[in-house]
């Protein structure tokens, strides 16, 4: 790649750095403040209907006990974690009515309570979200099966210690480990969003990508040795810990964890794209492609396009990205993994 090139990468992706830092500011919540959506909503809890819509949540028993404490109101016990009672189920379908109304006048979605109005489909309150969540773990666990498999079976190891030629298994292991705990809490948020479930995604996600941003750094600067690694990686901990327990113990601060996590990402992004073409890589390519893939991803999440057909936003387009970025990622890992154990034989002989 040229030089002209290389500007060329690094302008695209300075304007996308600097397109998600404005887009991560802009904040709508117009249907909360709807008066026919609120007047809907308390009409709902009160009567515990909505025209032809019975809400079971609501059902006031005869006796006068508290809704929520009515035994037969509740779901069965298997479909609890829902956490679903009446006020989340009056939100819901009053949204949806609402939405419906705003369609037939021409208008264009609005958020409630900070989020996209989006069809459910059966248990599942972000249907594509969830299905593409889930997809994408199992692109990262076959990876990462994938990964083990090459190196322990097909490349050679160390005769006097059976351990891998390639200097960087053990990051790649838990990288891989990381990834699917946060895609598996992704696909479980998507499912159900309570405030449990959207803790240990955010925090899962956190730990994801702040454990991505050390292992750009070790690998694009090729450092092996024990004391750089820790000198590396020790402050980077230290901030996703300390950005984690904010979250967790003080305040889920979604636009704060959202700027974090957009600033790791294209960190690295940056990291991965000029390290692929200043190096000679066989999978350069697929780094570049990569890095690029990954930066439009968070533009276009950071971005919050309104939803389409009542399931699709701009967070299911990202999630959708990240399946086959997800696959050349492995890719390149795989191909890394041949190629320094075939530098380092090499050298030996």
């Amino acid at each position: 790649m040229g030089l002209l090139g290389r500007r060329t990468l690094l302008r695209l992706l300075a304007l996308a750095s600097a397109a998600v830092a404005v887009a991560v500011t802009v904040e709508a919540y117009e249907g909360d403040a709807d008066p026919l959506y609120r007047a809907c909503v308390e009409g709902c809890q009160k009567t515990g209907s909505l025209k032809e819509t019975s809400i079971k949540h609501c059902m006031v028993p005869t006796d006068g006990q508290p809704v929520d404490k009515s035994w037969y109101t509740h779901e069965p016990l298997y479909l609890q974690w829902k956490d679903w009672n009446c006020k989340s189920e009056c939100r819901y379908h009053c949204m949806m009515e609402r939405e419906n109304e705003r369609a037939k006048l021409g208008l264009q979605p609005v958020k409630y309570h900070g989020k996209w109005p989006l069809k459910r489909a059966s248990v599942f309150q972000e249907p594509l979200s969830a299905a593409l969540s889930a997809l994408t773990l199992v692109v990262q666990f076959n990876g990462w099966l994938s990964f083990f498999l090459l190196l322990y079976y097909k490349l050679p190891l160390r005769p006097e210690t059976h351990k891998t030629y390639y200097e960087y298994t053990g990051l790649w292991h838990i990288y891989g480990l990381l990834a699917m705990n946060s895609w598996f809490w992704s696909a479980i948020y998507h499912s159900c969003d309570t405030i449990w479930t959207e803790k240990l995604y955010f925090s899962s996600d956190a730990a994801f990508l702040g454990y991505s941003l050390i292992l750009a750094i070790l690998r694009t600067l090729n450092l092996r040795d024990e004391a750089s690694r820790v000198m590396v990686a020790a402050p980077i901990l230290a901030f996703v810990t300390t950005h984690i327990l904010y979250l967790n113990f003080y305040e889920l601060d979604k636009g704060l964890n959202m700027k974090v996590c957009t600033v790791i990402i294209i960190a690295q992004c940056l990291l991965w794209a000029l390290w692929a073409v200043m190096t000679r890589h066989p999978s350069r390519l697929k780094i570049i492609f990569v890095a690029i893939g990954g930066a439009a991803a968070v533009l276009l999440e950071a971005s919050d396009i309104p939803p389409r057909w009542g399931y699709v936003d701009g967070r299911a387009i990202c999630l959708a990205v990240a399946i086959p970025l997800s696959y050349l990622w492995w890719s390149f890992a795989k191909e890394d993994a041949e190629m320094r154990t075939s530098a380092i034989l090499k050298k030996a002989r």
